[in-house]
């Protein structure tokens, strides 16, 4: 039957339909060809969506073994730290320019406390003031770094976070994620947060970064986090404090940042343009740190994880050889991943090609209502370089098929 045959067509594809169009329908006259349909696209269109103009990267390469990194003429040669993990990205682009083991998925310590800043910050006010109950420094960890909260004492919100960023007080940390929901609810929200920034790699039990079974993060998100803390100003604020007062009731002592290139204690010397962010120990995670410099106009984040020789103050010295690499290697090398989650307005603005590219992508599928789609490594849509047309085509081949049968039926029945 025609219309049978008509319906096979439509699963067989566009190419398939296009003999039949010029073949005789069965019991009548060979018709005359249908006039040429319009064209589906506007003059001048692509048939396929056009690539984004800029720089791709294989999202997969931070996944391999060994130093990554894509040098030009006339680049400095990377530096070869002794970190399990670690990554060199430029803060505003978020394009990674060296990495070692990026995703590698190790304890973070403190330097968990960035991403707790990044969900907790903006709950409260910094000038709003709160009387520690004693329930609320229940259950902190044996051993934990500590800013001096007391029960019973009223803080301003402002001193809880000097105690967090400064002292890394878990005190303070605990007195914090009490007033935004509880223990549990803030373990909940930040990994909520972490999967919001493309961060996959961490998993959050203790918000305060103690060593927890099942707790890691890697250099990648670790950067991530560092990148994002440095563009809002309150967390920069926090993170490029480098001494404060903690008050103590009737009277206040003066606080030190633990951050050794910030202060320039314990003979580390200080890092030029050193914005912060965060740096973390416990036995099991060893050193670790994220932190981040400006010098004119460029800003980089590094992460380093757990540094093999050089003891406790290695991480701080091969922080900074990261950075100088990264100051001195702008524009002779090719980024080798990216720091933006390809599903984030910013990652999908980043040009207006990759917008546009974008765009499309959720036109196809089905739009703002649609199912949000699988977190995916970051730099995906990059690498793709678009969305796929597969969809589009088979619905264009739809489109045909239904035309044919409409065309054959009416062919087929007299007409009065």
């Amino acid at each position: 039957m025609i219309v049978t045959s008509a319906l096979r067509l439509a699963a067989a594809g566009s190419a398939a339909m296009l003999l039949v169009l010029s073949a005789p329908v069965t019991g009548a006259a060979t018709p005359p060809r249908p006039p040429a349909a319009a064209p589906l696209l506007a003059p001048g269109s692509a048939t396929e969506p056009t690539p984004p103009a800029r720089r791709f990267v294989d999202p997969a390469r931070l996944d391999r073994p060994g130093t990554q990194v894509q040098p030009l003429a006339g680049a400095p040669a990377v530096p070869s730290p002794s970190a399990l993990s670690w990554v060199v990205a430029d803060a505003d682009t978020g394009e990674v320019l060296a990495a070692r083991a990026a995703h590698r998925k190790l304890p973070p310590a403190s330097t968990l406390k960035t991403l707790f800043a990044l969900t907790a910050l903006p709950q409260h006010e910094a000038s709003e003031r709160h009387t520690v109950a004693d329930e609320e420094l229940t259950g902190i960890g044996e051993g934990s770094s500590l800013v001096g909260v007391k029960e019973g004492y009223t803080y301003r919100v402002s001193d809880l976070w000097n105690g967090v960023f400064l002292s890394s007080g878990n005190d303070a940390v605990h007195v914090l994620a009490s007033m935004s929901g509880g223990w549990e609810s803030m373990a909940r929200q930040m990994q909520e947060k972490a999967r919001s920034l493309g961060a996959l790699d961490t998993h959050v039990v203790s918000p305060d970064g103690y060593d927890a079974p099942g707790q890691v993060s890697s250099a990648y998100d670790l950067a991530v986090f560092g990148r994002a803390g440095v563009r809002d100003p309150e967390f920069t604020r926090y993170c490029s404090t480098a001494y404060a007062d903690f008050p103590a009731g009737s009277w206040s002592y003066g606080i030190a940042n633990t951050n050794r290139l910030l202060t320039g204690a314990d003979g580390v010397g200080r890092y030029p343009g050193l914005i912060g962010v965060k740096n973390g120990y416990t036995s099991n995670a060893g050193n670790t740190l994220v932190a981040a410099a400006r010098r004119g106009d460029r800003t980089l984040v590094v992460s380093v994880m757990n540094p093999q020789s050089g003891g406790g103050l290695a991480v701080y010295e091969e922080a900074r050889e990261l950075l100088d690499w990264g100051f001195e290697a702008a524009g002779r090398v090719r980024p080798v991943g990216s720091l933006l989650p390809p599903t984030s307005p910013e990652g999908r603005a980043e040009t207006k090609e990759a917008g546009a590219a974008d765009a499309r992508a959720v036109s196809v599928r089905g739009g703002a209502g649609a199912p949000a789609a699988a977190p995916a490594r970051a730099g995906a849509v990059a690498e793709t370089g678009g969305p796929s047309v597969a969809l589009p085509l088979s619905l264009v081949g739809s489109a045909c098929a239904a035309a044919l049968v409409l065309w054959a039926w009416r062919r087929r029945v007299p007409r009065p």
